[in-house]
This record gives C-alpha cells, sequence and structure tokens, in this order.
C-alpha cells in the first residue's frame, strides 16, 4: 500500500499570525511538532489515480471557510496534478494540520478546476459540504465523484469551520514541486497578503512551506 504521510501529533505552532490557541483572529499557516509515515487509507473497488504525499514538511497553509464573522479570511489553496488516462475520482486525500484550535471540521469543500496556461481555470466539479473520515489530526479523507479525461487539471481542498469552535485547518505543504507550483487566494485580503486571486503560495506566505500541497487522488482509472 501506498505510503503517505501522517501528522503524529496534535501539538502544533501557529506561524505567521497568532501563536496560540484562542487568538482573536486566523493566522496564516500552522506547523507540526513531529511527524511520520503511516499506511493510506484503502477505498473499496478503488486504487491510486495521483499521489504527491511523499515529501510533506508539515507546515499547513490556512484553507478555510470561517464563519461570517471572519468573512474577509476566508481563502483557498490549489495545486495541479497531471493524468495519463481519463479516470473516475471517488475520493480526496489531503494532508492537513489543525492549529489555533483542535477541530473537527464540519466538512470540506473540493473544487476540481481546468487548467488555464499554469493557473485554475473554469470550475470542473465542485463538491460542497463534502463528507469525510479523518486519517489523524486534520488528515481528512473527502469524498468527492467525478471523472475526468487524461490531462492536466487542479483540485483545492477546503474546509468548512468556525474559528470560535474549532480554530484553523491548514492544507499542509509538499516539498516537492510536480507541474506548477500551488497557488492560493483570500479574496478579502483579511490576511493582507495581497493575493485576492491565485497566486503562487509562496510568494503569499514566508511561512517556510513547500512549494506544492499534499494530496492523493483515489478511484478507478481506464
Amino acid at each position: 500500500m501506498t505510503k503517505t504521510v501522517l501528522l503524529a501529533s496534535a501539538a502544533v505552532l501557529a506561524l505567521s499570525g497568532s501563536a496560540y490557541a484562542g487568538a482573536a483572529h486566523p493566522a496564516l499557516s500552522g506547523k507540526a511538532t513531529s511527524y511520520g509515515y503511516h499506511a493510506q487509507l484503502p477505498v473499496r473497488g478503488a486504487g491510486v489515480i495521483y499521489t504527491q504525499r511523499d515529501n510533506d514538511n508539515g507546515i499547513g497553509i490556512v484553507s478555510q471557510n470561517f464563519e461570517s464573522a471572519f468573512d474577509i479570511y476566508d481563502s483557498q489553496g490549489a495545486d495541479d496534478f497531471k493524468i495519463a488516462k481519463k479516470a473516475k475520482v471517488a475520493q480526496v486525500d489531503a494532508d492537513g494540520i489543525y492549529f489555533n484550535g483542535s477541530g473537527p471540521a464540519n466538512s470540506f469543500n473540493v473544487t476540481f478546476y481546468t487548467d488555464a496556461g499554469g493557473t485554475p481555470g473554469a470550475v470542473k466539479k465542485a463538491c460542497s459540504n463534502a463528507a469525510y473520515t479523518d486519517e489523524a489530526f486534520g488528515t481528512p479523507d473527502i469524498k468527492c465523484k467525478t471523472k475526468l479525461k487524461k490531462g492536466t487539471y487542479w483540485v483545492s481542498v477546503q474546509t468548512n469551520m468556525n474559528f470560535s469552535q474549532g480554530g484553523e485547518w491548514g492544507w499542509n505543504t509538499n516539498n516537492t514541486v510536480r507541474g506548477n507550483a500551488s497557488q492560493w487566494q483570500n479574496p478579502g485580503s483579511g490576511f493582507g497578503t495581497g493575493c485576492t486571486s491565485y497566486t503562487t503560495t509562496t510568494t503569499c506566505i514566508p511561512s517556510g512551506e513547500g512549494g506544492d500541497f499534499s494530496f492523493s487522488l483515489l478511484g478507478k482509472g481506464h
């Protein structure tokens, strides 16, 4: 079974903003104090279509739909992937981290985009408020079904969670960049990064994160 990254400790540090649970406002990122490896959970009748969970560095970038009081902090990460043949995606697994709180997330939004010259293009499929199973502390296996032809796409994983109740969820980054570097946006500009539309993540957030996000797609290839 494919080996993937697991946050083995619930202890995290918040970076680039408030640095403790109970903070007054969201921070941009968090980092696990320790993390290791584990076996990816199997999905009945499905295999790994695509994965880039091999070089997670433990730093999670906030990708979250907050409650209305914190709408200006709503943010979203996305990363590209390429498949060599058409596939039926059943599940998206994303390495992640809870910080400034311990979760859990209410649900997740998964969005697949076409590629528009190296950036997310038109929405191919959106799974809003999708159910999930936690592999570990903030590492969700999210149910989202879509059919893809061979080619390059982008996928976004965003949690639905109130800051005042669960804190924040960050999507862990990968030190190895495959294809184009990951992108991130904060349309309400609450974080003051200037990245109100999709922009290269490491340009927006100087938290020592890797250039890609850590995730895999499970389903059936044809």
